[in-house]
């Protein structure tokens, strides 16, 4: 697929892409804010730039001016006609991807078997598809924002898709108490609200059911060290990037016994596999071509370093199970 050119689009405050700055963390209210990351579009190398400030109190991390409606709809857009997932499979083969969800599915296992289970932010369903060999008689469902949980309806691997956010209006009520688990890998991160999200999801949990949560850690020590080279930033479509204990306490505040907390299993090792990626992307193909024994050495210190990650803050991402309490 070629490209598709730039779009131009304002940048003043006007921006309809953009709502007003905040003066304030949305997530505890604290004006004690600090900036974090100026960073363009690193993929598509779009218009404008994104900025990420830091609570100094809570440490949750927020894209500050935020992407409007418009906004999400335009990068969402742009970013799942294929680029994204394509530069994705370069620093994570689908093999691997696959080896992850079958890992991640085979460590749930433990759950008492589901008779229903909702994987929100499903994309193309492939965690779904893998969990399936673990729990055969359950009922998946898929919701996402994008086209693309309907192309996973058409392939079988749901059994329902929804369309847009769980804590749109009408959409928690229409599944209200009709799942056993609820899944959440990397979906909280692109939610305008994850507060409405997460009590979205527990509405549509029955009691003593599962919420699965995996998210980005930004407290992650690749983050400093590799600045907008980080893939895990995500800008311009990671709106929030929520520490451990904050997720912790909001859960528990909701009436959930977190079960599980793990930052190991939930580890990608290609932090620096993707900054050399990202560092090249806007480079000529020739001059692309001469870093791929960068890229290897790259790759190799990933998985060479990874048992030390999965066990330190180097660690990008964390999983919380938690239990809906009676």
């Amino acid at each position: 697929m070629q490209p598709s050119p730039p779009v131009p689009r304002p940048t003043q405050p006007s921006d309809p892409f953009q709502e007003p700055r905040r003066a304030d963390c949305p997530w505890c209210g604290s004006p004690r804010l600090r900036t974090r990351l100026r960073a363009p579009d690193p993929l598509r190398h779009r218009p404008g730039t994104f900025v990420l400030d830091e609570c100094r109190d809570c440490a949750h991390t927020f894209q500050n001016p935020r992407l409007a409606a418009e906004g999400l709809a335009f990068y969402h857009r742009d970013f799942y006609e294929r680029h994204l997932e394509e530069f994705t499979a370069r620093v994570l083969p689908d093999r691997a991807a696959r080896r992850r969800h079958r890992a991640a599915a085979h460590k749930l296992s433990l759950l008492p078997d589901p008779e229903s289970w909702l994987d929100v932010g499903t994309g193309h369903a492939r965690f779904p598809e893998a969990a399936k060999e673990f729990f055969p008689y359950t009922s998946f469902d898929g919701l996402d924002p994008t086209a693309r949980v309907e192309q996973a309806l058409l392939r079988g691997r749901v059994e329902e898709a929804h369309r847009g956010y769980l804590s749109t209006p009408g959409t928690a009520a229409r599944l209200r108490l009709r799942y056993d688990v609820v899944s959440m890998f990397h979906h909280l991160e692109q939610a305008p609200d994850p507060r409405a999200e997460l009590r979205a999801a527990l509405t549509a949990l029955r009691p003593g059911g599962h919420l699965v949560v995996e998210v980005t850690d930004p407290l992650c020590l690749f983050a400093a060290v590799l600045g907008r080279w980080w893939l895990p930033y995500g800008q311009p479509r990671h709106l929030h990037l929520m520490p451990l204990a904050n997720l912790r306490e909001e859960l528990e505040t909701q009436g959930c016994t977190v079960l599980v907390t793990d930052r190991q299993a939930p580890h990608v090792p290609r932090d620096l596999t993707a900054a050399v990626c990202l560092a090249v992307a806007a480079a000529p193909p020739l001059l692309r071509a001469a870093t791929a024994p960068l890229r290897a050495l790259a790759a190799a210190l990933d998985r060479t370093l990874a048992p030390l990650s999965r066990r330190t803050r180097l660690s990008n991402a964390y999983r919380i199970v938690a239990r809906k309490d009676h």
